[in-house]
């Protein structure tokens, strides 16, 4: 391939990559040493793995430092390997159909298609984008699986003539504003009302309003980025790492593409199968709310948009390939040249790992949960309040997933909630609020390292543009909580 010609598929970024590896090295050789120095303990848990308040005890242990080098390897022994499996299956899948989206040009019918209709009214299509995956966050509970929607939102982003932050900003970011504005989140709403002993969905009408609120302030904050930078592209900030995807997109406006009809076809083929997704979605949302089905099958319907997304991905990029002209040989080494684009990404993810292993390995997260709970005891309700919405964010650093921290924190809030005459709601509505946003802010953050690294950006420049949105969103989650305190929620 020509020097001056665009590379395909997704490329992550070497300078990305070395950088945010060095970060997260640095990072576990912190949370290696915290479990040497931490005072180390833990809870009793019960059947379902949730922690049995009354039970903490110091242990005399610690964690030999040797297992913090030797975690790349020992992390495959361990429950957090199946999470990292998960994240890069999504990784794998997205590479490769990407690659076979791009070679066989359906990707550019479906840009030039949206840049004709959109490209005097992009900002209608801002809005409606951001609304869709801010939807799927807080009523199906999607967030990794959003992955995929990254590299075609930054396409649509450049494609406009804004930049891949903006793409992030609408696909990711979204998606984690959702999960924190959650309506009907089988996650962080079922499974912490369900803790609480609330009735499943009661309060939904205020978690509404939270939704919009937070909708609002996103939208808002995108409408100006996108302004600023339609007016001066280069304060973009990534306007350097974007020079070679823009040769790719910018000019997606032709009219060249859009009279062929095998790629017509194609498109529609990929674009079925992806709102095939939210049908699925729809059919598991329905079938968690029929009280005749099992417990525990209805909690497992939670997950059917993320099966679904695994499957029609793939199958939707593939068969819209073939459908445009790819076939045999050259179908199956555009997805293998995809996967081989996305894989210096691995040991991004590994890191990541590794760093959740060892805290967790190093018995100082049930620790750090025990003096949360002795400082909430003399506190104010509303104070108390602040501390849970505030320990959730911390704890994001150290454990990703929402249902983790739901079976970590709930049977310790639920009684202390009680001693301070604390509204179950209100817990709940903290939880939400910090559980989401906060999981694109740290480094171990395996989804949000990996995002950046799809559109090349650094996470010292991520955090330029994210740490504004994000001290706004906490201004607004301190308001909402304040609100519903005031209102009795």
């Amino acid at each position: 391939m020509p020097e001056n010609e665009p590379r395909q598929g997704l490329q992550f970024s070497r300078k990305t990559i070395i950088s945010v590896s060095i970060l997260l090295f640095a990072v576990l050789m912190l949370a290696g040493t915290l479990t040497q120095f931490l005072p180390r303990g833990e809870y009793q848990r019960d059947m379902l793995n949730q922690v049995i308040d009354g039970t903490y005890k110091q242990i005399d242990w610690k964690l030999p430092f040797w297992k913090v080098f030797a975690s790349p390897a020992l992390i495959f022994t361990s429950d957090t390997a199946l999470t990292g499996v998960g994240i890069l299956l999504f990784i794998i899948l997205i590479g490769g159909t990407f690659l076979v989206l791009e070679k066989s040009g359906v990707l550019q019918y479906c840009l030039s298609a949206i840049t004709a209709r959109y490209k005097d009214k992009k900002y209608k299509l801002l809005a409606l984008v951001t609304l869709v995956c801010m939807a799927l966050g807080s009523v199906v509970g999607i967030l990794e699986e959003s992955l995929t929607l990254v590299p075609l939102a930054a396409a649509i982003s450049l494609a406009l003539g804004w930049d891949s932050i903006m793409g992030l900003g609408m696909s990711l970011v979204a998606v984690a504003f959702g999960y924190s504005a959650a309506t009907f989140n089988p996650f962080n709403v079922v499974i912490v009302q369900q803790m609480a002993g609330l009735p499943i969905f009661s309060g939904f009408l205020f978690r509404i309003l939270v939704f919009v609120l937070v909708y609002g302030v996103l939208l808002g904050f995108l409408y100006l980025y996108g302004k600023k930078i339609d007016k001066h592209p280069k304060k973009s900030l990534a306007y350097e790492t974007d020079k070679e995807l823009r040769k790719k997109y910018a000019n997606y406006d032709s009219a060249a593409a859009l009279v062929n009809p095998a790629l017509k076809y194609a498109a529609k083929i990929f674009v079925g199968c992806v709102c095939g997704v939210f049908v699925f979605a729809g059919i598991g949302f329905a079938l968690q709310r029929v009280g005749s089905i099992p417990e525990g099958v209805r909690k497992n319907l939670g997950f059917l948009p993320t099966v679904a997304m695994a499957v029609l991905f793939p199958v939707g990029g593939l068969l819209a390939g073939k459908k445009a002209g790819l076939r045999g040989k050259l179908l199956s080494k555009g997805f293998w040249d995809g996967v081989k684009a996305v894989a210096p990404a691995i040991p991004m993810l590994v890191l990541v790992l590794c760093v959740t292993y060892i805290l967790q390995e190093g018995k100082i997260i049930d620790t750090m949960l025990f003096h949360v709970h002795k400082l909430c005891v003399d506190m104010n309700p509303t104070a108390a309040l602040f501390v849970v919405f505030v320990f959730v964010l911390v704890l994001e650093f150290f454990v990703g997933s929402g249902m983790a921290k739901a079976f970590l924190i709930m049977p310790i809030v639920v009684p202390l909630a009680g001693m301070l005459n604390l509204s179950m709601q209100r817990v709940t509505l903290a939880f939400c609020l910090s559980d989401g946003f906060g999981n694109i802010l740290y480094p171990t953050s395996g989804i949000m390292i990996l995002a950046i690294g799809m559109i090349g950006v650094s996470y010292g420049k991520y955090m330029r543009w994210f740490g504004k949105l994000f001290l706004l969103e906490t201004a607004v989650c301190a308001a909402i909580m304040l609100l519903a305190d005031k209102i009795g929620y």
